[in-house]
């Protein structure tokens, strides 16, 4: 039985998801990192919050962990690229808050342009400062939106019901989805010069990091108030002060910091500044939201294999799971013979899917495949770390898609360039049992087996008599027999099924044999 830690604080319903799921879990939040340390071998699933942080250490150490998913959007917290290295999914859940977040950055917004809470606080001091409170009126004003994603384009909905015009700048918003929202796409420099109010709806990663440095902030226009409830990082903190203390900026609202929890800050009692401990995400809805979102995420992909909002592996839908799970066996076999084969390495690998597999969902059938390829190199490749170490090792990837397959209903074919010359494998599905159908351009038909001999040799008369003797000399029992060739007398395949191994004394022997080219035994 799966078993599952909750790390965090989440609502209690998610314990209750993963038991009446038949998942056991425990739940212990606020362990330290020696604890978990200690403790994460034991678990298949781990459901975190913000607080716990699996880093290298953490993961390093999980030597049965599959999946961690994060009730929220960033995963600032958790180590991605240790997981993925490791072969961990890593989830988040990016629906469950994402009202919530936009409210609370429109809220920020008013708050910044009336000065809400230094007007309250010095009104419950006893004074009556209203002279000293002259707000701006958003309507009719222009927002800068970086980042139009999941929440920017909530805020941009709900800015735009406020009569404000809404410009917006994000790399992957297409014009189609910028005239749905109503919203204008510009360049980052456009709409640093035309923007009233930007609000920050942007993951951070090594592009957007400091994407409002000082230089940015003196592009803008005098008076602009700055709202971020995203991530801290994404804006120079000492810029901000700057412009707040010279009054370019005119306010500034911040929900999120580069250091948390924020003690200190260099913003902390600028004038026209508002600080909230990273609530974009409180509330009760939300919150109950994410936790059953990830509890429902871990236990979807440890029962079914399906994945859902994966940062570092494709999703598969609990529906694609079952039709995508024996061609993914089939391209994991496949991927096997064919790193086998390569004898070491290989600098290109081609993928193609003819039939029903091209109508599916490719990517994870193609990281299944380059995962085989990869394990007789270092086996303990998977899924999810494969496409990184085959990017990392600098071999080039080629995926092709064919409607109809010639001669089956469905076809998976693997090619790997050795030294300059191709080495490839055909299989499909035959009567659900992955077959192999080709080898070097020959048909044939084989099944999987643990053992299988694997000669390429001419088809002269007394090979098949001479490798028979030999192996049974040897007391190699033969299950099965599968022959390829391109005609008589020219080159041909042959894959032995074995009852058991074949040893490297008598393997050399079988190398020698007249007309054997070369012989090797697979190991499935």
């Amino acid at each position: 039985m799966p078993k599952v830690l909750i790390a965090d604080k989440l609502s209690p319903a998610a314990a209750e998801i993963f038991r009446n799921r038949g998942l056991e879990v425990d739940v212990k939040p606020g362990l330290s990192k020696e604890e978990l340390i200690e403790i994460i071998p034991q678990y298949d699933g781990l459901a975190v919050r913000s607080a716990c942080k699996p880093d290298a250490d953490v993961i390093a150490a999980a030597t049965n962990l599959k999946v961690i998913g994060r009730a929220g959007i960033g995963v600032d917290n958790i180590d991605v690229k240790a997981a993925t290295a490791k072969g961990v999914i890593v989830m988040n859940t990016p629906f469950g808050n994402t009202i919530t977040t936009a409210e609370h950055a429109i809220a920020m917004l008013f708050a910044a342009a009336r000065q809400i809470p230094a007007a309250d606080a010095r009104t419950q001091a006893g004074e009556w400062p209203k002279k000293d409170f002259m707000g701006t009126e958003l309507s009719f004003k222009t927002l800068g939106i970086i980042g139009c994603g999941n929440i920017g384009s909530i805020v941009a909905e709900r800015a735009i019901g406020l009569k404000m015009k809404v410009i917006a700048f994000d790399p992957f918003l297409t014009e189609e989805r910028a005239t749905d929202l109503g919203v204008r796409k510009v360049d980052l420099e456009t709409l640093l010069t035309q923007a009233d109010a930007i609000s920050l709806h942007t993951p951070l990663t090594d592009a957007t990091r400091n994407i409002l440095s000082a230089d940015a902030i003196q592009k803008t226009k005098k008076g602009v108030m700055i709202i971020n409830c995203a991530r801290g990082g994404l804006v120079d903190e000492a810029a901000v002060r700057a412009g707040l203390d010279s009054g370019h900026i005119s306010a500034a609202a911040f929900d999120v910091f580069v250091e948390e929890p924020a003690k200190e800050n260099v913003l902390f009692g600028a004038p026209n500044f508002v600080a909230t401990p990273h609530l974009g995400a409180a509330t009760s809805e939300a919150q109950e939201n994410v936790a059953l979102q990830v509890a429902d995420q871990i236990s979807d992909y440890l029962l079914t294999g399906a994945v859902t909002n994966a940062l570092n592996t494709p999703s598969i839908s609990a529906e694609e799971a079952p039709k995508l799970k024996p061609y993914a066996d089939l391209a994991e076999k496949l991927g096997l013979f064919a790193g086998q084969i390569a004898d070491g390495g290989f600098t290109d690998i081609e993928i193609g899917f003819e039939g029903e597999p091209a109508q599916l969902n490719t990517k994870p059938l193609t990281a299944a495949a380059v995962a085989g390829a990869l394990r007789p190199i270092m086996n303990d490749v998977n899924m999810v770390s494969a496409p990184e170490v085959l990017k990392a090792n600098g071999v080039t990837l080629t995926e092709a898609t064919r409607a109809d397959s010639p001669v089956y209903d469905n076809l998976i074919r693997i090619r790997v360039k050795v030294a300059g010359a191709w080495r490839d494998v055909a299989g499909s599905i035959v009567a659900g049992v992955p077959r192999i159908v080709e080898v070097k351009g020959m048909a044939l038909d084989a099944k999987f087996r643990p053992h299988i001999l694997y000669v390429n040799n001419l088809d002269k008369p007394g090979f098949i008599g001479a490798l028979g003797i030999m192996l049974g000399d040897a007391n190699v029992n033969i299950a099965t027999f599968n022959l390829g060739r391109e005609g008589e007398g020219d080159e041909a395949v042959a894959l032995v099924g074995v009852d058991t191994d074949v040893s490297d004394d008598v393997l050399k022997k079988i190398n020698d044999l007249p007309h054997v080219r070369y012989a090797k035994v697979l190991d499935f």
